[in-house]
């Protein structure tokens, strides 16, 4: 596909395109290094919602790999712009993390299991039958039901983990009500990122390992995409989506000169 416009801003998913359980992939560094250089905006994006962006850089400057906090973008932060713009002020009852009550007590919300306007579902790694019972009690009594990302399985060393997907689904089952969710492949949460480095579509690439979360987000919100072998997605799987990414290179390594 041939570029119409130079790329002048960079989004890029983190697992499996600069990380992998906790180790940096090849060319990262390197990537991270020329994007800093350049002074080109860019974003490290994750759909999970349980790290703050002070844990995210503190995290990945432990791997060796330097990312401003202002050029990190979680599904939380995403999830709390949507609510101060939807409902400024508001109430929520919160199943999730730091990340997560973090970026809602930012925008002034006030975190209650009393006639909550919303019922917010995040990740954590420590879900309960109690919170999700009261989850389906303020849904059913007419809380407003918010998922900050639809991803059914989180990666660990041990293996694959339910995520905020599979509980959301859950929660569904109980109340017959289902979640509006904030992140990837919400073109929202794309849209929402690119504002806050005030970069535009049509200039702009996105870079992910997953054809159905990060392809997709960044096809529908108007940008080039870019996707690697090293996470989810593998060759042999691209034409099972109906739809294609812009460009499909090895790893990260492979996008160093592009910019």
């Amino acid at each position: 596909m041939a570029d119409r416009k130079p790329i002048e801003s960079w989004l890029t998913d983190m697992d499996g395109v600069l990380i992998h359980e906790g180790v940096p992939i090849p060319g990262a560094d390197a990537f991270l290094k020329k994007l800093r250089e350049s002074g080109r905006p860019f974003l490290v994006l994750t759909n999970n919602s349980i790290y703050t962006q002070r844990d995210l850089h503190a995290r990945l400057h432990r791997m060796g790999l330097d990312v401003p906090m202002e050029n990190i973008w979680t599904s939380a932060l995403a999830t709390a712009q949507f609510l101060d713009d939807q409902r400024p002020g508001g109430s929520a009852y919160v199943i999730g993390e730091a990340g997560l009550t973090t970026a809602l007590h930012d925008i002034g919300y006030i975190l209650t299991d009393h006639e909550p306007d919303f019922v917010i579902l995040g990740e954590t790694r420590t879900y309960s039958f109690e919170a999700m019972t009261k989850a389906v009690r303020l849904i059913n009594d007419g809380a407003r039901f918010i998922a900050t990302n639809p991803d059914n399985v989180g990666p660990s060393a041990e293996g694959a983990l339910p995520a905020t997907g599979s509980v959301a689904a859950l929660i569904t089952a109980a109340t017959g009500r289902k979640p509006y969710f904030i992140g990837k492949p919400n073109p929202l949460m794309m849209r929402a990122g690119l504002n806050a480095i005030g970069a535009h579509s049509e200039t702009s690439a996105m870079i992910g390992d997953r054809m159905d979360t990060d392809v997709l987000a960044g096809l529908e919100a108007g940008m080039r995409t870019f996707l690697v072998l090293t996470g989810v997605t593998q060759a042999k799987d691209i034409d099972r989506y109906p739809f294609r990414p812009s460009h499909v290179v090895d790893s990260i390594a492979d996008l160093v000169e592009r910019i």
